[in-house]
């Protein structure tokens, strides 16, 4: 993760859009009437091109340090969660960290409170459940029994503690048969070897094999995935650039690959592939159409599927923005680049996407609501009504994805005719007949054209 921090409720979300653009009555805004009524005036036959869904994609989200927690307002949680049960097919949980305490700190000794509230939450909000088997107690890393030093929370367990690690995470799915699914980690956290300069595969894949053994011991229903590694993007004259996976994007991290090869071979069992990644370079920003760099994310997941038969999962995605655009759960742009995210794992075949941090923060990315700790909180963003119209018809498999010829839109199309448009520029876009697209404008057509 980075540091950097049904058709009435629609009706009801696209209300709170407009209040949010903050925009004047004489400029159009980004996001709502407007661009809807400039959406419904494109022709989307001639100049388009339209290719199908590469599989059906299950969106979700990942619950981290706040989300909709029982001592916030309560106003801002009702509103939160009213926008939740229409956001997800999948909600993750981590087992520790990103809002849960530790399960088990001291051997024996348990606390499954938060634990207990993020599951409620899931099945509250009608979800189906995903546990993130990361992080590890302190006592299994080397710490003192009974205290957490959340400073090293992206620690790994010894690996004389790998067996606890595993018995934990069987007991965490048989107390709460909602669980469905298990990613084992999270971004390989402490498994960098600095002397060899390379991931420890071969650690991690131990920890994966105990935690996946322990798991199909209790709940063979529940699947299991991993290796959960970041998709780091290189510039491809660097020492550690791969020459296999290379885009216009750069080049993915070689190290990265000789990981995922290694737990491929060794793996005890898989039901599933899980990666996260970025649109940039490490350490650097984008430029330019915000689906040219979301190519990365069509480019790898075709990678991949070209490696494997398991389903492919994006556990975290970054959609960023250019470098003088500004970034946050209320841009325009973020929820634009994200949209522009979705249709890439949407053409490529990925199975799922997670959205990380659902909640407005301090992250430079887009989320579903507004913070929720403040009063005032709870709100839809610019990205709520599009995902929330993308993610029933993208998991029933039949929506098109469609990009302008002679423009920089792209959009998503269902069987009806009805359809998502997305600006992914910083430049207006004429519609004849109707106020210009704004920049990073997201337009809903309900019904489709004459």
């Amino acid at each position: 993760m980075r540091s950097r921090r049904s058709l009435p409720v629609l009706a009801a979300l696209a209300a709170g859009l407009l209040a949010l653009t903050g925009c004047s009555s004489t400029i159009p805004p980004a996001t709502g009437e407007t661009a809807d009524r400039s959406a419904s005036g494109l022709d989307l036959g001639e100049g388009w091109t339209w290719t199908p869904q590469g599989a059906p994609l299950d969106l979700g989200v990942t619950h981290t340090q706040s989300s909709l927690d029982g001592h916030d307002p309560a106003e801002a949680n009702a509103r939160g969660e009213a926008v939740l049960r229409e956001s997800a097919v999948w909600q993750n949980v981590h087992l520790m960290g990103f809002g849960t305490l530790s399960p088990e700190p001291a051997p024996g000794q348990y606390d499954w409170s938060t634990l207990d509230e993020r599951m409620a939450l899931v099945q509250r909000t009608g979800a189906r459940t995903v546990l993130t088997a990361c992080c590890a107690p302190d006592w299994m890393k080397g710490g003192v029994a009974g205290q957490t030093d959340w400073t090293r929370l992206e620690v790994a367990p010894l690996p004389q503690d790998f067996q606890a690690y595993a018995d934990l995470v069987a007991q965490t799915v048989q107390r709460y048969p909602q669980i469905e699914r298990v990613v084992v980690w999270n971004e390989l956290k402490g498994f960098f070897d600095l002397r060899k300069n390379r991931w420890d595969h071969e650690g991690y894949t131990a920890l994966y094999n105990a935690v996946y053994t322990a798991v199909k011991a209790v709940r063979p229903d529940v699947a299991v995935g991993g290796p959960y590694p970041v998709m780091i993007s290189l510039p491809p004259d660097d020492p550690n650039a791969s020459t296999t996976l290379t885009g216009s994007w750069g080049a993915i991290d070689q190290r990265i690959l000789d990981a995922l090869e290694y737990w491929d071979a060794n793996k005890l069992g898989a039901d599933f592939l899980a990666v996260d990644g970025g649109t940039a370079q490490r350490g650097g920003t984008i430029s330019g159409r915000l689906d040219d760099a979301a190519v990365k994310f069509s480019d790898v997941t075709r990678f991949l599927r070209t490696r494997t038969t398991l389903p492919i999962w994006w556990t975290e995605f970054y959609s960023e923005v250019p470098e003088d655009t500004t970034g946050a759960a209320d841009s325009q742009a973020s929820a634009a680049s994200t949209l522009a995210s979705v249709a890439a794992f949407a053409r490529s075949g990925a199975s799922v996407a997670l959205l990380w941090g659902p909640q407005g923060s301090s992250l430079e990315y887009s989320a579903l609501w507004t913070d929720a700790t403040e009063a005032g909180g709870g709100q839809p963003t610019p990205l709520t009504r599009a995902w929330g119209w993308l993610v029933p018809r993208l998991a029933a498999g039949t929506v098109e994805l469609g990009a302008a010829q002679d423009a920089p839109l792209i959009a998503f199309r269902a069987p009806d005719g009805s359809a998502l448009l997305v600006n992914v520029s910083d430049q207006e876009v004429p519609v004849e007949g109707q106020e210009p697209l704004a920049p990073y404008a997201i337009g809903l057509r309900d019904t489709p054209r004459p």
